[in-house]
């Protein structure tokens, strides 16, 4: 059984005053919820170690949002996963769409950067997501296929690999795909897993839902089968709005 995963990607935004909102979080992390989902919080690399500190004793898992692949280097503002994970994080998000899009990562840089964040250990979360014009071309199972093909390293291990559907269109706008549309997507990732890595394998990795989760509609999607969890944007910064997302799984 895959355990639901819930995890919250800050993007740019919070100061230390915020990480008030990651002990509210811990309060309401109970031991029942701790039994049937983990949580997980990547704030800004500027407040891992603040964060990890601040989640100490309450079981949520703090992440971080990005890394350059290699170890150590003449790389000035780039972060190596060694140095995150020596700040407290635990899993890395990495080719979100917004990295893609705004620094023109490529699926090999994706794939690279996650090689580096597995050697680690730590667990690499995947994005991948189709454009509004992609999807309306009928060619949104193709770029995903095709994302994942390109950013999954071969042989990542599946205990710490995570898949993040994230359909481009759909992040923060307020819109989501149809319920079906989720599913399917869903269902033909795990199988894209299943060429790359191995069938059974593939069944053990979560794939995550992203795409303006909110508390009204996360009991639908997480309802899914192969929706193993959402990735969080601006709910997350609430600890109100996110733990109720957790308790929908």
């Amino acid at each position: 059984m895959r355990k639901p995963l819930i995890a919250g990607n800050w993007k740019m935004n919070g100061l230390r005053a915020g990480l008030d909102e990651i002990s509210g979080m811990g309060r309401a992390y109970t031991p029942a919820l701790r039994a049937r989902a983990d949580l997980l919080v990547c704030p800004p690399a500027t407040l891992i170690h603040a964060a990890a500190a601040a989640a100490i004793g309450t079981g949520i898992a703090i992440g971080a949002q990005d890394c350059h692949a290699a170890s150590a280097g003449a790389h000035t503002g780039d972060l190596a996963a060694a140095m995150l994970f020596d700040a407290g994080a635990s899993a890395v998000i990495l080719g979100h769409s917004e990295r893609r899009t705004d620094h023109r990562e490529t699926d090999a840089e994706v794939r690279a950067k996650a090689a580096a964040v597995l050697a680690e250990g730590m667990t690499a979360i995947i994005c991948v997501g189709e454009t509004r014009a992609q999807r309306e071309a009928g060619r949104a199972d193709a770029v995903v296929g095709r994302q994942l093909r390109g950013s999954v390293p071969a042989e990542a291990p599946a205990a710490r690999l995570v898949v993040a559907y994230e359909p481009v269109w759909a992040i923060g706008t307020g819109l989501t795909p149809g319920l079906d549309d989720i599913a399917a997507m869903h269902a033909g990732i795990r199988r894209v897993l299943g060429r790359l890595l191995g069938r059974e394998a593939a069944k053990a990795v979560r794939i995550l839902y992203g795409g303006s989760v909110k508390p009204a509609n996360a009991g639908e999607i997480l309802a899914l089968a192969d929706v193993d969890g959402a990735l969080v944007g601006g709910a997350s910064l609430r600890a109100a709005d996110f733990m109720e997302i957790a308790k929908a799984a």
